[in-house]
């Protein structure tokens, strides 16, 4: 599984991938969680807000924060 969070560095991104992050080490999971900062390759998954989580190369959320709860749901379907 492959995980990016989508942004330019903002608070919303850090805590976005944080949040991932901590849902991973919750379930025990092997999965790294990259940051996509570049604009152009931002777009190319066209998110114009972010943060944005794209899993396997599914645009899955954008514009907000998830909680653990929509994380887990994305990580364990």
């Amino acid at each position: 599984m492959e995980i990016k969070v989508l942004g330019p560095g903002c608070k919303k991104c850090k805590a976005t991938k944080e949040a991932i992050r901590q849902v991973v080490e919750e379930l025990g999971l092997d999965i790294q969680v990259d940051e996509v900062t570049e604009m152009g390759e931002i777009m190319k998954y066209n998110v114009l807000t972010t943060p944005g989580v794209v899993i396997d190369g599914k645009v899955v959320s954008k514009g907000k924060v998830p909680d653990k709860k929509e994380i887990r749901s994305w990580l364990q379907s």
